[in-house]
């Protein structure tokens, strides 16, 4: 079978690299590259491939620089209208893909997490896995934190965009009642209570940015 793979990534070598990687293993292959998030979403969407690997951290155009953010949104956006696409995701920081955990789960094509210090056969075996349509997540996305995207959601409105509850609840359409449970579930999945002198939304906000919740 002649595949078709995406490679997506903002650092010249490193994409290079993963190019080359792939080539030798799959000569038959046709292999595109892209180095935005823009351009990746387009060619997939172009090129209908069989596999996509992604870095996690890219930039959204070439103007602006690499987030996680960007990646995750990425991801997001290709799981929900490629749900059986095969993904490789080339990190070395996972923890920020347990914001995905449940997309993750329910995605129909192969998904697999490759730190990208792994050697290049180790690399392969994950590129093979995926194709294959298995599951490979490291033991702490295994472990990882259960918590919903409307969780998620309040995080990102709070700490990344500054609105207090009244805000997120009419840009979530809630009540700011059901935002307030949302930072109960948050304190009790982070493992943040009450102590004295300390603020609970900040250390809310640091175990959530330690966990990868947010960046």
């Amino acid at each position: 079978m002649k595949l078709t793979i995406v490679v997506i990534d903002d650092h010249e070598l490193v994409l290079d690299g993963t190019v080359s990687t792939l080539r030798q293993k799959y000569p038959d292959a046709t292999v595109f590259t892209a180095d935005t998030k823009q351009s990746g979403q387009d060619m997939v969407n172009s090129t209908h491939p069989d596999l996509v690997v992604v870095d996690l951290s890219i930039p959204e155009t070439v103007e602006e620089v690499a987030r996680v953010d960007t990646g995750i949104e990425l991801l997001k956006n290709l799981m929900q209208k490629h749900p059986t696409l095969n993904i490789v995701v080339q990190s070395a920081n996972v923890r920020p893909l347990v914001r995905l955990k449940p997309m993750i789960d329910d995605h129909e094509g192969g998904f697999t997490i490759a730190d990208k210090n792994l050697r290049r056969d180790e690399m392969l075996k994950k590129v093979s896995m995926a194709i294959d349509g298995g599951r490979y997540l490291p033991k702490e996305m295994k472990l990882g934190l259960e918590v919903k995207p409307e969780w998620l959601e309040v995080l990102r409105l709070a700490f990344q965009e500054g609105l207090q509850d009244k805000a997120i609840a009419k840009r979530m359409n809630l009540s700011e009642r059901t935002v307030r449970h949302y930072w109960t579930k948050l304190q009790d999945a982070l493992s943040v209570y009450p102590e004295d002198d300390q603020n609970l939304r900040i250390q809310v906000e640091i175990r959530a940015r330690e966990e990868g919740l947010i960046d």
